[in-house]
């Protein structure tokens, strides 16, 4: 198992217990040192709980996000494009079982948290519930997208949770060689043909609410968010992570005379955040519900593998009976 062991059924029954004040007290003070977590170490209920939960949703999207990238892999434009998407697929899939690992550290089974994506009780990134209508769209999740992601993770790699912290630095080893891959191909169309411009703007048009709506709502919102701080659940805050994403690649974006559709946004001088038009947090939470324009589409894409690949599993099935993933 990765990042700390395979955890058994007894185990499981004993991580059934009431939070303790002075081993909370002790906890914390080896956060507040530095100290990773693992495992066999004694945590609160609701630290394991809500790591779960960012664990699983954090490996679902990132095998519902290689769907849409995916069904670009015969008509992206050129062997070497068809190579690149192709092989940003397969290390995509690759992360989700590292990060289904580091979660099943944690009790929660490979299959309990599949077949929660596929019931749909279980979440995933809501850009992931967008079509890729054109290349243009790829090249804007290859860049943008994946930058936003790489904000995120770079920064919860430097959490309180070992086996996550330590799948997150291979993914982001990985994940930096996928954004120079969509910035060649974003910064290819946005130098090209009047034709290529114009669809890409299109493309970042249809895109930028959804890439807002990435880091979620504002902290404000979120009752848990303070404690998940402390704990060094999250190291920023929604807000902050967004923050830091406009600082870096608004200009980038800017620098190609591409136009970004929020008329509205600007960085406040005084404070130094960025303002943005309203971002619509109605539809976010449709997505997040279910009723995106593709949520249907990419759940079922997951049962149909799910389905089809059952014999392979049988085949491989090992004496122990434990769950082996489907890789496609």
């Amino acid at each position: 198992m990765y990042g700390g062991g395979y955890v058994s059924e007894e185990q499981r029954k004993q991580m059934q217990f009431d939070d303790d004040p002075e081993k909370l007290a002790a906890f914390e003070a080896r956060i507040d040192r530095g100290e990773k977590i693992e495992p066999q170490d004694w945590m609160p209920k609701e630290y394991r709980k809500q790591l779960i939960r960012m664990i699983e949703q954090h490996a679902h999207s990132e095998i519902i996000g290689a769907l849409p990238e995916g069904t670009w892999i015969t008509r992206a434009p050129g062997f070497k494009r068809k190579m690149a998407i192709m092989a940003k697929v397969q290390d995509e899939i690759g992360h989700a079982q590292l990060l289904y690992a580091a979660a099943e550290t944690l009790g929660k089974t490979r299959e309990q948290m599949l077949n929660d994506l596929i019931s749909g009780k279980s979440k995933y990134s809501n850009v992931f519930n967008y079509p890729a209508k054109t290349w243009s769209d790829v090249a804007v999740i290859g860049f943008l997208i994946d930058a936003a992601a790489i904000v995120n993770q770079t920064l919860n790699a430097k959490g309180s949770y070992g086996p996550y912290c330590r799948a997150l630095e291979r993914i982001c080893y990985e994940e930096a060689f996928h954004l120079k891959q969509g910035h060649d191909a974003f910064v290819s169309l946005a130098t090209g043909s009047k034709r290529m411009r114009e669809e890409l703007q299109e493309a970042l048009n249809r895109w930028w609410r959804p890439i807002i709506h990435f880091f979620g709502p504002s902290d404000k919102q979120s009752v848990h968010s303070d404690k998940l701080m402390k704990w060094k659940v999250k190291m920023a805050s929604n807000d902050d992570m967004r923050n830091q994403y406009l600082d870096m690649y608004v200009p980038r974006i800017r620098e190609l005379d591409l136009t970004i559709p929020d008329p509205e946004l600007r960085k406040d001088p005084d404070t130094g955040r960025w303002v943005f038009g309203d971002p619509n947090w109605d539809e976010f939470y449709e997505v997040i519900k279910g009723n995106g324009p593709c949520n249907e589409e990419r759940l079922a894409v997951r049962r149909w593998a799910e389905e089809n690949g059952t014999w392979v599993r049988q085949a491989l099935q090992p004496k122990s009976g434990k769950y082996i993933t489907p890789l496609a």
